[in-house]
C-alpha cells in the first residue's frame, strides 16, 4: 500500500513538472544565486539622484507684537511705541529637474507667498529660480534656474501604464536631513478626496514620505518620473505608509502650458456637474461596477449640451479609459488638453452609446464689468462683479450659476460688517432683481430709508432686512 502511496506521489510530481508555467510565474522568482542576493537599487539612484533638487523658500511676514497694534483707538493714545515686527520665514521642500535647461517641477504649496526661492543640487550648488507658472489647484509649479550649463534631468514617463504593485522609488529631502530615497510599491491608483484642493487623482504610494519631501519625484525601475509627490495621510507628521503623488501626464500637461508661456493653467471646460455613482444609483441604472460620473445638471449653450449630454446619465469612460468618478472624470478631461475632441462613453438605460465632445476653456459670456460699491447702503465696501463660466471658475464655483458676485469685501466696511461675503450671488434689493453690475450700482446708490436684501450662499437663499 505505501508502496501505491509513494507511485502516485512520484506520478503527481512528475505531472506537476510537466506543466507549463505560466508566464507571470516565471518573472517573479526568489533570488538564486549570491549574485542575486546582492542586487540593489544603487545604480538607478545614481543615474537619478542629480536631477533632484531642494528647493528654499523664504518669504517675510508682518508679525504684531502687542494684541493692539495697528489699532487707531489705541495708537491715538499711546503712539506707535510698540511697532510691528518683520520676520523672516523659510520653507522647506523638493524638486524635479525636467529639462536640461533647468526647467524644475515642484508643488506649489512649497513656494506659494515666497519672496525669495533657491534650490540646491545634490552636489551643493545652489542657485536662485524664477517662478515661470502656478497653480493653487493643482498644487504644481514650474520654477527655471539661472544656470548657464546643462543640468541632468529626469524623463518623464507614462502615469497611465502605472499598475498596482509597480516598484517605485520616492526621492526628495524629508524634514531637511538632506536628500534621501525610499522604495516601496504602488498601492493603488485615482485616489480623490485626499487634499483640500479641488484636484483629486493620486498615486498611491507606500514608499516613504514625509514632510519635505513635497515635490520630490515618485519614479519607476526605468529612471523615469511616474509623478509628483505631494501628500502624506497621517495624523502625527510622519510618514504611516499612505503617501500621494501628482501624475507624471498631468505635469506634461502643466508644462506644456509653461513652455507656451500661458499666465495662467486653464482645464477644460465642461459645461455640466457631476455626482460620484453610489451602490443605489448603480442598481438603478442597470450598472455592473459602482464608478463613473453621474450627470446632475448641464448648462445650457455649453460643450455637455452641445454635445448632447443629459442630466441622469453616467459618463463610465473617456477615450475607451475607465473613468471611476467625477474627479477621474475631470483629470482625464484636463490631460486630454484644450482643444482636442474626445469620445465619452455614456450609460443610460441599460444601455451603451457613445458622444463626442470638443474641449475648449470656460468663457466670459458676460463681461465682468467689476464695481466698487461705496456709499451709505448695506453694500458699501463689496466689489461685485457679473459672473460667467470663465469668472464661475476663477473664483472655483459652479459653472452653472449666474447673476451678479460679490468677489471682494474690504475689512471694517458695512457691508463686512453686516455679514456679507465674497462668493455671495445678489439676487435682488428691495424686490428688485439683480441681473447686473450696473442694476446693482444704481439699486446701492438709492435711500429707501430700509433695505430688503436676498442672497444665495454655496446654494441656500438668505433673506435679511437692515436699517
Amino acid at each position: 500500500m505505501q508502496g501505491i502511496v509513494r507511485g502516485l506521489a512520484v506520478s503527481a510530481l512528475a505531472l506537476l513538472v510537466a506543466l507549463p508555467v505560466p508566464a507571470f510565474a516565471q518573472e517573479l522568482r526568489v533570488p538564486q544565486s549570491a549574485a542575486d542576493m546582492q542586487m540593489s537599487f544603487a545604480p538607478l539612484v545614481k543615474q537619478t539622484h542629480g536631477a533632484v533638487v531642494n528647493v528654499y523658500a523664504e518669504r517675510m511676514v508682518q508679525r504684531r507684537v502687542s494684541p493692539f497694534a495697528g489699532d487707531p483707538f489705541f495708537e491715538q493714545f499711546f503712539g506707535q511705541r510698540m511697532p510691528n515686527r518683520t520676520e523672516k520665514q523659510s520653507s522647506l521642500g523638493s524638486g524635479v529637474i525636467v529639462g536640461a535647461n533647468g526647467i524644475v517641477v515642484t508643488n506649489n504649496h512649497v513656494i506659494d507667498g515666497a519672496d525669495d526661492i533657491k534650490v540646491a543640487l545634490s552636489d551643493g550648488r545652489e542657485f536662485p529660480v524664477k517662478v515661470v507658472l502656478k497653480d493653487e489647484r493643482l498644487d504644481l509649479a514650474v520654477l527655471k534656474i539661472d544656470a548657464k550649463e546643462e543640468l541632468p534631468a529626469l524623463a518623464i514617463g507614462d502615469s497611465d501604464k502605472v499598475e498596482v504593485g509597480d516598484l517605485v522609488l520616492a526621492i526628495g529631502n524629508p524634514f531637511g536631513v538632506g536628500q534621501t530615497v525610499t522604495s516601496g510599491i504602488v498601492s493603488a491608483l485615482a485616489r480623490n478626496r485626499v487634499t483640500e484642493g479641488d484636484f483629486g487623482f493620486f498615486i498611491q504610494t507606500d514608499a516613504s514620505i514625509n514632510p519635505g519631501n513635497s515635490g520630490g519625484a515618485l519614479m519607476n525601475m526605468k529612471g523615469e518620473l511616474l509623478g509628483i509627490n505631494t501628500a502624506i495621510f497621517t495624523k502625527g507628521g510622519g510618514s504611516n505608509g499612505i503617501g500621494f503623488a501628482i501624475p507624471a501626464n498631468l505635469v506634461k500637461v502643466f508644462l506644456a502650458a509653461a513652455e507656451r508661456g500661458d499666465a495662467s493653467f486653464e482645464r477644460p471646460y465642461v459645461g455640466a456637474s457631476f455626482d460620484p455613482v453610489t451602490s443605489d444609483v448603480a442598481e438603478a441604472l442597470g450598472l455592473d461596477k459602482v464608478r463613473g460620473a453621474l450627470v446632475v445638471r448641464v448648462a445650457e449653450g455649453g460643450p455637455a449640451a452641445k454635445a448632447g449630454l443629459k442630466a441622469g446619465q453616467v459618463v463610465v469612460a473617456i477615450d475607451g479609459i475607465p473613468v471611476e468618478h467625477p474627479d477621474a472624470l475631470g483629470y482625464r478631461l484636463t490631460t486630454a488638453g484644450l482643444g482636442k475632441k474626445v469620445t465619452l462613453s455614456i450609460r443610460e438605460n441599460g444601455r451603451e452609446s457613445e458622444i463626442a465632445m470638443t474641449l475648449a476653456g470656460a468663457p466670459e459670456t458676460t463681461p465682468r464689468d467689476e464695481r466698487l460699491i461705496e456709499g451709505g447702503s448695506p453694500f458699501a465696501g463689496a466689489k461685485i462683479a457679473n459672473l460667467s463660466p470663465k469668472l464661475a471658475y476663477d473664483l472655483r464655483m459652479p459653472s452653472e450659476v449666474t447673476g451678479v458676485v460679490i468677489t471682494e469685501i474690504a475689512p471694517g466696511s458695512p457691508a463686512a460688517r453686516l455679514g456679507f461675503a465674497p462668493h455671495d450671488i445678489i439676487i435682488s434689493v428691495n424686490g428688485v432683481n439683480i441681473t447686473s453690475t450696473a442694476a446693482m450700482a444704481e439699486a446701492a446708490g438709492e435711500d429707501p430709508g430700509f433695505w430688503r436684501v436676498e442672497v444665495e450662499r454655496e446654494g441656500q437663499r438668505i433673506r435679511q432686512i437692515f436699517r
